[in-house]
């Protein structure tokens, strides 16, 4: 085995884990899961049979990753945020073949104790701040706050607000990393980026 796990742990039969990965205290991870290397899985995680988790991710304390949930490489889930995976759940009537897909791109944020509704797409890097509820797709780069979540601004790849209009055309430089960001119309992208920030991968 060339991954950690706690003996508390439940993996069931079937489930794939990549090397390098940690599971951590009290986690469960069903046997159609498949979990990348270098991921680390907190205290009380649950992940579901199909859901997929791309490389270097982090979930944090209390998080279910539950059925039709794909995580691209470099997520991070903070302590106690909420996926779901039914529009319009009811106890007493059967919609397990209605879940919806949700995808998070590469290097996302999801922060502490907000809700992603299902059948979205949370863009690359975007960030999604403490408490706030997703309620529809999240474009790359974004910085979401609120319930319902509300764009308040852009946010660079090392994690810090860029200095962009929401809309528009416009360019700057991540003041950490020297990277350049173009804004065109409503969506960012990273143009180039600097020596110091290929020094620091």
């Amino acid at each position: 085995m060339t991954y950690t796990v706690h003996p508390t742990a439940i993996i069931d039969n079937g489930a794939q884990i990549g090397e390098d990965t940690f599971v951590w205290h009290w986690v469960h991870i069903c046997g159609g899961a498949v979990i990348g290397k270098n991921v680390s899985l907190g205290q009380n995680v649950f992940v579901g049979n199909n859901v997929k988790i791309g490389d270097k991710c982090k979930i944090q304390n209390n998080v279910s990753v539950y059925d039709n949930v794909s995580l691209e490489d470099g997520v991070f889930c903070g302590p106690s945020m909420v996926f779901t995976n039914v529009h319009n759940p009811r106890s007493l009537i059967e919609r397990k073949n209605e879940y919806r897909d949700t995808l998070v791109k590469k290097g996302a944020t999801l922060g502490a104790n907000c809700t992603v509704l299902c059948g979205l797409t949370i863009g690359e890097f975007a960030f999604i701040g403490a408490g706030a509820v997703v309620i529809k797709n999240v474009p790359a780069y974004a910085l979401m706050v609120g319930v319902p979540a509300k764009q308040v601004g852009w946010i660079s790849e090392f994690g810090e607000q860029l200095d962009l209009p929401l809309s528009g055309t416009a360019k700057t430089t991540c003041t950490n990393t020297g990277d350049v960001y173009c804004l065109n119309l409503n969506s960012v992208s990273k143009k180039s980026t600097s020596n110091i920030s290929k020094s620091k991968t």
